[in-house]
């Protein structure tokens, strides 16, 4: 698979996360002092849910090509049992121009593991997710395919005022079909592969500047159903803070996502809301 430049300098920030972040003389994330945590965008956090203590996350993610669309998406994360074990559940939402219609995505429904916690010189927590084909792929809302979904989250403090976060995954959908104008053609395995990172500037525990990239290299059917590979690198700046009101905690945050692929390069714009309480 050939990778754009930009995917290219994304994997080479990767490698240097990972070196950075397994420096065997480094701080362990328990020995800062606390702030915002699990409240990221686009990249993953290695942190799960607290024991009885639940989270809802809503995001909404707007574009205006090649049609106009906003995205919806809602997650909820409970821990099971112990922070150890994390079950949550994704149900996206599409709205679309152009007369292409809105409706349901693809659900995700997720476990994650904390492999490692914050005593350790990185933080990890994988994750494997079922993917159920629950949106119409001929409105251009789903796979119209079930599979798997892996990715592996890794967090490091590096000091009071700075995280860093890396992500590496992989999702195959199983017997997606590919058609043409005469109809169906044939079932072929799609792999959609992700790499990115990202860095949090605690400007001060309540009030963050984030900055993530991500890349997704992924497989689809062209129009004469064969199998073509394409590649997207998103660079997402933004802000969050955290406003706790009672054992309540609430994070809205903002963001400016910049999609680029060899066809176009996008601006859009993304709000996050988060409400964390216990149960």
């Amino acid at each position: 698979m050939m990778y754009s430049a930009p995917a290219k300098g994304l994997v080479s920030a990767t490698l240097v996360f990972l070196a950075s972040a397994l420096d065997p003389v480094a701080r362990a994330d328990s020995q800062f002092p606390p702030a915002i945590e699990d409240n990221s965008f686009l990249i993953e956090e290695a942190y799960n849910q607290e024991s009885r203590v639940v989270q809802h996350i809503s995001t909404f993610a707007y574009f205006k090509t090649p049609v106009k669309s906003l995205a919806y998406n809602f997650t909820q994360e409970w821990p099971v049992g112990s922070q150890r074990h994390q079950f949550s559940y994704s149900i996206p939402y599409t709205f679309q121009g152009e007369g292409l219609g809105s409706g349901l995505g693809d659900l995700l429904i997720n476990y994650r593991y904390q492999l490692a916690g914050r005593e350790a010189p990185v933080t990890l927590a994988p994750r494997l997710s079922l993917v159920l084909a629950t949106g119409d792929e001929g409105k251009g809302l789903g796979s119209g395919a079930h599979g798997l979904q892996f990715n592996l989250p890794m967090s490091k403090r590096l000091s009071d005022r700075l995280v860093v976060h890396g992500n590496a995954g992989a999702t195959a959908l199983f017997g997606a079909t590919s058609s043409t104008d005469t109809g169906p053609t044939g079932k072929a395995t799609l792999w959609t592969y992700n790499v990115g990172g990202s860095a949090i500037w605690l400007v001060t525990p309540s009030f963050n500047m984030v900055l993530e990239m991500l890349g997704i290299f992924s497989d689809d059917f062209d129009e004469s159903g064969r199998v073509v590979n394409s590649t997207e690198t998103i660079i997402n700046p933004g802000l969050r803070y955290a406003i706790d009101v009672g054992s309540l905690q609430i994070v809205p945050g903002l963001a400016i996502p910049i999609s680029h692929t060899p066809e176009e390069t996008r601006v859009g714009a993304f709000f996050y809301l988060s409400f964390e309480h216990p149960f």
